[in-house]
């Protein structure tokens, strides 16, 4: 067996612990055990999480003491610094596809929390798949594995987690309100099935625009994912956009970039090369021959998302934009006339089923962070959680900031950094952190959008240049 194999097993027992002080480079490699066969999910294998996926052994930072183990099929990773503040940070991992091997990997921040004082544990949850529900238990459970190994209670825990994480997190905030101190989600799903009515509306009108008769089956036959394909390769080519490829629009192409812009969060700077950049890209296998928003049609899964009890996803009471007049355009109103229209037989769900519903009740602050050209989960999931915050009088405890990115997940560890640094000041002081407006047209629609908490290059956003900032003058010499 290789290297790289080895250190992709896991250990056999149901809560097998590993422990490791900070130690010098010529310390003796991990060994790790064969990979375990779940103990909850049949046919499922949990990697070990003494290894990483990149075959290389997890080690203790500087300082610092690291602690692994498999508990209820799901792998754990907990790292304490030797001068620990007392506090805790939990961090949830993002969506893994829906193979049936899960691992346990590291934060963005790792270095960062051990730094400052924090431990922090992540957990690769039990099963994988769209699955928030199982994410927020494995993630809750970290709590007492933590008190468990380190003998001690945290004094404060931080939820914090990317993505699908993201959705983990306020699902989490929200079903154990006493648990966590605040909360940190990032390019996070905070609109629950909303994500889902997105990626509904992107292809709906695409085919409206496209003149392309499609269909919602409820239940797809076997031979659907290929008849989509040939008909997304329609759709795709009357639009002008094609996998790989820059988009040369047509009269249609553009009009379904206006729509999607608006339907994504508004009109904002930069949105020209986000659409260019997600309708270059690939999407998820088995449809990465199309381009990325047309393998996410949610009719591919009776609009379940592979999960949820029957079809999530609603748009017969949306109507769709493509400008900012005050009334709609003919092309408008033509739209909505032909748009396929789709009704919902389940809804996201009050508890830890299905897809999680996030009612936008936090207890605690949440500080979350987005790239306004995130066109997978995009810019909108902060404006609805924003929206349910506000409606539920919970306003300022919720803050957004915009990042200029077109990528998913695409923050520098500045921007991260600041963020956590702000959350946690935000805690200690009492005094809420600087966020964006993002509930107000004109403030996202302003060139100057997502240049506060914007720190360092991103690729493959084009957008006019963020104002010079202010430089304070010199301190005045001592006489």
């Amino acid at each position: 067996m290789t290297m790289r194999r080895k250190c992709l097993a896991v250990l056999a027992t149901a809560l097998a612990l590993v422990t490791a002080p900070g130690a010098p480079a010529s310390a003796a490699p991990v060994t790790c055990g064969a990979p375990a066969p779940s103990t909850t999910r049949p046919g499922y294998l949990v990697l070990d999480p003494a290894c990483d996926v990149s075959g290389a052994a997890f080690t203790p930072l500087a300082g610092a003491r690291v602690h692994t183990g498999i508990r209820d099929g799901a792998a754990f990773r907990v790292e304490v610094p030797q001068k620990w503040n007392g506090k805790l940070v939990v961090y949830a991992h993002g969506y893994r596809g829906t193979g049936n091997v899960v691992y346990a990997d590291n934060p963005a921040l790792r270095a960062h929390y051990i730094r400052t004082g924090y431990a922090w544990a992540a957990s690769s949850y039990a099963t994988n798949g769209y699955d928030v529900g199982q994410g927020v238990r494995d993630s809750y459970a970290l709590i007492d594995i933590f008190r468990q190994l380190t003998g001690r209670r945290a004094s404060s825990v931080i939820m914090t987690g990317a993505s699908m994480g993201g959705h983990v997190t306020a699902a989490a905030i929200e079903r154990f309100p006493r648990a966590f101190d605040a909360a940190m989600p990032y390019c996070g799903v905070l609109g629950d099935t909303e994500l889902y009515d997105y990626f509904l509306d992107a292809n709906v009108t695409a085919a409206a625009l496209a003149d392309e008769k499609i269909d919602f089956p409820l239940t797809p036959p076997g031979d659907y994912q290929a008849g989509w394909r040939a008909q997304a390769g329609r759709i795709s080519a009357a639009l002008g956009v094609e996998a790989g490829s820059a988009p040369a629009l047509t009269p249609a192409g553009r009009t379904w970039s206006a729509m999607v812009e608006r339907r994504s969060g508004g009109d904002r700077p930069g949105f020209d090369s986000a659409f260019a950049y997600w309708n270059a890209a690939p999407s998820l296998a088995p449809l990465n021959d199309l381009p990325f928003l047309f393998g996410l049609y949610p009719g591919l899964s009776g609009g379940t998302g592979g999960i949820a009890p029957g079809n999530v996803t609603d748009n017969r009471y949306t109507y769709y934009r493509t400008t900012d007049h005050a009334l709609p355009t003919f092309a408008e109103l033509r739209l909505n006339a032909e748009v396929l229209r789709v009704r919902h037989t389940a809804t996201a769900d009050p508890g830890l089923a299905g897809i999680p519903r996030v009612e936008g009740r936090p207890s605690v602050p949440v500080l979350s962070l987005h790239d306004i050209g995130d066109l997978f989960v995009p810019l909108s999931m902060e404006q609805e959680y924003a929206q349910r915050a506000a409606r539920n009088g919970r306003a300022g405890l919720f803050v957004s900031r915009a990042i200029r990115g077109v990528g998913h997940c695409d923050f520098t560890e500045a921007e991260l950094t600041q963020a956590f640094d702000d959350l946690t000041r935000w805690v200690r002081t009492g005094q809420r952190a600087a966020g964006d407006a993002v509930l107000d047209r004109r403030a996202v629609a302003s060139e100057s959008f997502g240049c506060r908490f914007t720190n360092g290059t991103h690729a493959n956003y084009v957008a006019a240049p963020c104002p010079a900032k202010a430089t304070p003058p010199p301190n005045p010499p001592r006489l």
